[in-house]
């Protein structure tokens, strides 16, 4: 494997730390990264020789405190400190696990569970963050029981220098990262990402959106984040091209930054769920877009992590589209951690794909392609296909057997980003990473391939993957399927002012009856202008209406109450957890809005 702008003949690349090398030898006063304060202004710059010789210090280091050869968390705020640790990681042979850095107690309760499920209590952050946590959680007994060890302060407390050499650099086979899922909440599970795992998802992403020497990429989503990382910082690495990086606070409080950055640096590759590319249309109806300047070079904006929404793309492609933006640079995708990242992608070269199904008919599984205008069409958007050696195949749950083309079923991956397993978890990983698909009732089907199992569904039609929701999920009444994500977007649409992602719809079954729940979270301006009581009305009428189904409960909460991943994806299974526990707070006191059950 050979990365963008390499001589081929030079090195065979097997591991990032090889490309990093070679950067540092071919390009050394090229810039590598630059962060943006308050995501506008360039506040930290570094090359790949500076880059090459922090990761060697920082490897170094780790040998030096005997952590060579096991795993450590990276406790990082998001700046260039990540990126040195990262790749010194890499070059010390430590499986580095990246974890938010805790806001609160619940943070911290996290942190130690991750730390313990790694097998490690070393903890690799900066002075600040050690700082912090010391004056903030130093009497919590699951911190006490950590090392914790700043690494931007290696160059004043430690006799290396540049030129320090770690142990022997890492094997592609060795565990280059445990990625800790961002949804699990109570049973943290940390996938098995090689180095192997990682080179044959850059190489395939840069198969399929081809940085070449003018890319740039730009990006706000947390590094820690499995999103954020490959974009943000290992594929600009891989394809030799600069990458500017700012908080992803910079970009929530302003989502308007993100494009201003884009056009300011000439952003060619950044990568965003769909709620993003939401606020910013929202953020241009409201006037707010003024400082957005050309975005003709943006050739791949990547729009993955959660269900992509039809309106969303024509609302900010309509509202882009002045600024040069290209109908074909909008690029969705799926991807999970499981699979280091992406699997699937659509082409930069042409604009995506929707089809529109009968709701009727994708209730029971089936992908029943009808008119726009027909009553009850749905929009479905097309993930686009596979590049190299990754295949997808659509597997009924229950029985293991093939999906033809157009069943809706689990999406179940092969190929060489599919990572070792679950930390820790031998049987669990056979069964999610390794299952076989069965054969059919003529005896036809078996493959000697093994496969992830995403506990995602989906269906192929014309080669691509367009997916419909989680499966444990899916919301079953009377043998229809109803999907949560559906319901949700019902609730946003609603009432005016709400926020994209500001709904959770999940089901609960009380031993006697599965009741149906919708939980939104709304800011002062909604509230002032309907109160609970008629944005519970609103959401009641729009689920009914465009589903035929009734909510047992509606439960209208602050802005901010819902559960969210680091990349702003609702955490149902979590919200679930916190509304029978009785820990979302109503606005006011739920009203009796039906009986449950499907509309008649």
């Amino acid at each position: 494997m050979t990365p963008t702008g390499l001589d081929p003949h030079m090195h065979e690349v097997r591991t990032l730390v090889d490309a990093l090398r070679l950067r540092s030898e071919k390009q050394p006063d090229e810039t590598a990264y630059v962060f943006l304060r308050n995501g506008e202004e360039p506040q930290e710059t570094m090359t790949y020789r500076e880059l090459d010789a922090a990761a060697r210090l920082r490897a170094a280091a780790l040998t030096a405190t005997g952590v060579t050869g096991g795993s450590a968390v990276l406790l990082y705020p998001s700046g260039l400190e990540f990126v040195r640790t990262l790749l010194g990681c890499m070059y010390g042979r430590v499986a580095g696990a990246p974890v938010q850095v805790p806001r609160r107690r619940e943070g911290v309760l996290r942190l130690r569970r991750i730390a313990d499920d790694a097998g490690t209590s070393t903890i690799l952050t900066t002075t600040d963050v050690v700082r912090d946590l010391e004056e903030r959680f130093g009497d919590l007994p699951e911190l006490a029981e950590l090392r914790l060890l700043p690494t931007d302060d290696l160059e004043t407390t430690t006799g290396h220098d540049d030129a320090a050499e770690p142990a022997p650099g890492p094997r592609p086979e060795d565990i280059a990262l445990l990625q800790y899922t961002s949804g699990s909440t109570g049973d943290p599970k940390g996938v098995l990402v090689s180095h192997a795992n990682f080179l044959a998802n850059v190489v395939e992403t840069d198969e399929l959106w081809p940085c070449e020497p003018d890319g740039t990429v730009v990006n706000w989503l947390p590094l820690f984040h499995d999103m954020g990382m490959l974009f943000g910082v290992v594929l600009p690495l891989w394809a030799g091209i600069p990458s500017y990086l700012m908080a992803p606070d910079s970009f929530i409080r302003r989502p308007a930054r993100w494009l201003e950055a884009i056009s300011r640096f000439g952003g060619t590759h950044a990568a965003a769920p769909s709620f993003a590319y939401e606020l910013c249309a929202r953020a241009a109806a409201e006037g707010k877009t003024a400082g957005v300047g050309d975005l003709s070079r943006w050739r791949v904006a990547a729009n993955g992590a959660e269900p992509v929404r039809w309106r969303t793309i024509q609302a900010f492609t309509a509202a882009f589209a002045q600024h040069g933006f290209a109908p074909e640079a909008m690029c969705p995708g799926y991807g999970l951690a499981e699979n280091t990242l992406k699997a699937t992608g659509s082409s930069q070269h042409v604009p995506p794909r929707v089809l529109w199904l009968s709701a009727d008919a994708l209730s029971e599984g089936r992908a029943e392609p009808v008119s726009e205008s027909a009553a009850g069409a749905v929009a479905a958007v097309s993930s686009g296909g596979t590049v190299s050696g990754t295949k997808v195949r659509i597997v009924d749950p229950g029985t293991r057997r093939s999906c033809p083309d157009g069943r809706v079923g689990e999406i179940w991956i092969s190929g060489p980003c599919v990572a070792g397993g679950y930390r820790g978890r031998p049987e669990l990983s056979e069964t999610v990473f390794r299952a076989r698909v069965a054969a059919d009732e003529h005896g036809h089907g078996v493959s000697e391939d093994t496969y992830l199992r995403t506990g995602d569904l989906g269906f192929l039609h014309a080669g691509e993957l367009y997916v419909t929701g989680r499966l444990k999920d899916v919301i079953i009444r009377k043998g229809r399927n109803h999907y949560p994500q559906d319901i949700e977007l019902s609730a946003e649409r609603a009432a005016a002012g709400l926020h994209p992602n500001c709904a959770a719809a999940f089901s609960l079954d009380d031993g006697e009856q599965e009741r149906l729940v919708v939980v939104i979270e709304a800011d002062g301006r909604v509230l002032k202008s309907l109160g609970a009581e008629g944005l519970r009305e609103r959401v009641h009428e729009a689920v009914r209406e465009e589903h035929r189904l009734t909510p047992d409960d509606i439960l209208v909460v602050r802005r901010g109450a819902l559960p969210k991943t680091s990349s702003g994806k609702v955490q149902r299974r979590a919200c679930r957890q916190r509304y029978e526990r009785g820990e979302l707070a109503a606005l006011a006191a739920p009203a009796a809005v039906g009986t449950g059950g499907e509309a008649s």
